[in-house]
C-alpha cells in the first residue's frame, strides 16, 4: 500500500475515533490494530476540524443570537460532533484523583460509568470556563473567537498527543478500551503531531495578523504563542500530576488533558482582548 493512500487510512481512523463522522467503507478495510496507534499523529487535524464545525456554528449562530447563546450552541455542536468523548474523560478523571485515594482505587473509579461529585463538578466548570470565555472573545471580536476555538481544539488534542509520548500506559493494557493507545505511540509519530500543530497554529496566526478581526489582540503573535507555550504547560502539569497519582496515563486521563487545553488556550485568548 501507498505512503500517501496508508496516511490516508490512519487520518479516517482518527476521524471515526475522536468523532462521529462517518468515513469511507475503504479506509477500515483489513483493519489492523497497530493502526489506532499510529493514527495519532492526525488527532491535532481532527481536533482542527471539529474546531472549525464549531467555529462554524458560532459565527452563523452570532448573525441572530447574543453572543452568548451563540457560543452555547458552539460548544454543544463540538459536544454532539465528539459524543462528548473528552467531556467524559475529565469528569472520571477528576472523580478517581480528586480524592486521597490509592492508585489502585483511583483505576477502578476511572472504570466506574457512574460519576461523583469531583467529577459533576470538574464538568460542570470546565463547560461553563469554555461558554464564558468563548462569548467574552466573541462579544469583541467573533472572528477572533472563531479561530481561537479552531485553535483551542487542534492544541487540545496536541496535548493529549504529547502526554502518550511522556507517560507510560497506567491501567490493564491488556482490558483498555482502546487496546492500541495503551502503547506509546512512536516518537516520530508525537513529533508529526507536533510539527502539524504548530504548522497550523501558524496558518491560524497569519489569518489572525493580516485579517480584520476587530480585535487588536488577535493580530499580536504574541496571543498564538502564549497560546502554545499555555499548551506546554497544561502538558507539563498533567504529566507531573499523573506520573504521580498513577504512574503513567490513562484513556480518561488524555481526555481530561485535552479539555484542560482547551480551557487554558481559550484563557489566553480571552486574556488578550
Amino acid at each position: 500500500m501507498s505512503a500517501p493512500r496508508q496516511q490516508a487510512r490512519l487520518f479516517f481512523v482518527a476521524l471515526q475515533f475522536l468523532t462521529r463522522v462517518p468515513v469511507p467503507a475503504w479506509a477500515g478495510a483489513g483493519f489492523q490494530a497497530h493502526w489506532l496507534n499510529g493514527c495519532v499523529a492526525w488527532f491535532p487535524l481532527v481536533g482542527a476540524l471539529v474546531g472549525v464545525w464549531g467555529a462554524a456554528v458560532l459565527l452563523l449562530a452570532g448573525l441572530w443570537w447574543p453572543p452568548l447563546v451563540a457560543a452555547l450552541l458552539a460548544v454543544a455542536a463540538t459536544l454532539w460532533l465528539t459524543g462528548a468523548f473528552h467531556e467524559d474523560g475529565l469528569a472520571d478523571t477528576f472523580d478517581a484523583l480528586g480524592g486521597a485515594v490509592p492508585r489502585e482505587r483511583a483505576l477502578e473509579i476511572m472504570k466506574d460509568s457512574r460519576i461523583g461529585t469531583y467529577g459533576a463538578a470538574a464538568l460542570g466548570l470546565a463547560l461553563a470556563l469554555r461558554v464564558a470565555l468563548l462569548a467574552a472573545i466573541a462579544a469583541s471580536a467573533p472572528g477572533f473567537a472563531a479561530l481561537a476555538l479552531v485553535a483551542a481544539h487542534l492544541l487540545g488534542r496536541t496535548a493529549a498527543v504529547a502526554v502518550m509520548g511522556a507517560l507510560p500506559y497506567a491501567g490493564d493494557a491488556d482490558h483498555a478500551k482502546a487496546k492500541p493507545l495503551a502503547t506509546a505511540p512512536h516518537r516520530s509519530t508525537v513529533r508529526r503531531a507536533a510539527v502539524g500543530a504548530l504548522a497550523m497554529v501558524g496558518v491560524i496566526a497569519a489569518v489572525a495578523v493580516g485579517g480584520s478581526l476587530q480585535a487588536d489582540a488577535a493580530r499580536a503573535p504574541w496571543v498564538w504563542v502564549g497560546a502554545v507555550a499555555a499548551t506546554g504547560a497544561v502538558v507539563l502539569a498533567m504529566r507531573r500530576w499523573l506520573a504521580r497519582r498513577l504512574g503513567g496515563y490513562t484513556g480518561d486521563a488524555l481526555g481530561a488533558t485535552e479539555q484542560l487545553t482547551e480551557i487554558a488556550v481559550l484563557m489566553v485568548c480571552a486574556g488578550g482582548l
